[in-house]
């Protein structure tokens, strides 16, 4: 497959997208909430998901004393939105919503746009935990950010292009994971950061009452925790476009493809989630900037040199 061949789909197709991103979030929470329940030894875990959306629909929203309403529901609204605007130009094997020439940078304004957003959910409420925890993202967007977009350059470099769809053409013959690893443990690392997974959860810390989550309730706390999951599987797909191959493989057709690689990067960022301890943003400030951004930096320059030499 090659750009020229990715199709935009009609009206339709831009509600199909969202409908994908929200079965393989849901998957992802179902199969969460079952390894939970096996651990904590109850039943009925994988419809922990249903149980949790039921209860918070029903939930009395409450508020605190000079809450700014509207920037409280744009931050925990926006996170949602963030997520189906990043798969707007994700190229599902030969379908795409939005062609953008540039979209490998609508992506990364994306993700910068959760900064604020999450920022507003914590300013939003006048409340001192929710605040804290709005502020501990920022200085844990400041730790994963600047190694995250030298991650996206690399797989920019090797194709040529910023447009999504060149950037899975060029991996026809090779995965970009063959030659990019650095760049793809740095882009996993950052995806369970802007979708606040461990160990990336100190905004949502227990010592600050849950941060971010602490005066939210019913229907905008259950909209926080979805866009959680519902960025988590829009970067998964990305990590798929990127550096796995896209929608390429035997037999099957190149969107089968694409949702079972998503699946697994997905499941597999879940289960690294799982197994990680949560970190303060000054924890994580040194590897990333001392470990990680050196490497993806040598990455980078690694797969300047050999593109400049393979066009000569």
């Amino acid at each position: 497959m090659n750009g020229s061949l990715v199709q935009q789909l009609p009206a339709w197709g831009a509600v199909a997208a969202l409908a994908v991103l929200v079965l393989v979030a849901l998957s992802g929470a179902a199969a969460d909430g079952l390894v939970t329940a096996r651990a904590e030894g109850r039943r009925g875990g994988g419809f922990a998901p249903v149980a949790e959306t039921a209860r918070l629909l029903r939930q009395r929203p409450r508020g605190t004393v000079a809450a700014d309403t509207l920037l409280r529901r744009v931050g925990v609204v926006g996170l949602p939105v963030a997520a189906a605007l990043k798969v707007a130009v994700l190229p599902v094997g030969a379908w795409v919503v939005s062609d953008l020439a540039v979209g490998l940078v609508w992506f990364n304004t994306m993700d910068v746009m959760v900064w604020a957003l999450v920022w507003l959910a914590g300013w939003g409420p006048n409340s001192v935990h929710s605040l804290v925890g709005g502020y501990r993202f920022l200085a844990l967007a400041l730790a994963y950010e600047l190694p995250l977009m030298f991650a996206l350059t690399a797989p920019a470099v090797a194709a040529g292009s910023l447009r999504m769809a060149d950037i899975v053409a060029a991996q026809d013959g090779l995965w970009f994971v063959v030659w990019m690893p650095v760049a793809f443990l740095v882009f996993c690392a950052a995806v369970l950061a802007f979708s606040l997974q461990r160990p990336f959860t100190a905004p949502l810390s227990p010592d600050i009452a849950g941060g971010v989550l602490a005066e939210l309730s019913g229907v905008e706390r259950l909209l926080l925790l979805a866009g959680r999951y519902l960025l988590l599987a829009a970067g998964s797909g990305f990590g798929v476009a990127l550096f796995l191959g896209g929608g390429a493989g035997p037999v099957l057709p190149g969107w089968a493809w694409f949702l079972a690689k998503t699946l697994v990067l997905f499941w597999l960022l879940l289960t690294v989630r799982r197994r990680v301890p949560a970190l303060r943003p000054e924890q994580l400030m040194a590897p990333a900037w001392v470990v990680g951004l050196p490497l993806i930096l040598l990455q980078v320059l690694v797969v300047a040199v050999v593109s400049v030499a393979g066009k000569g």
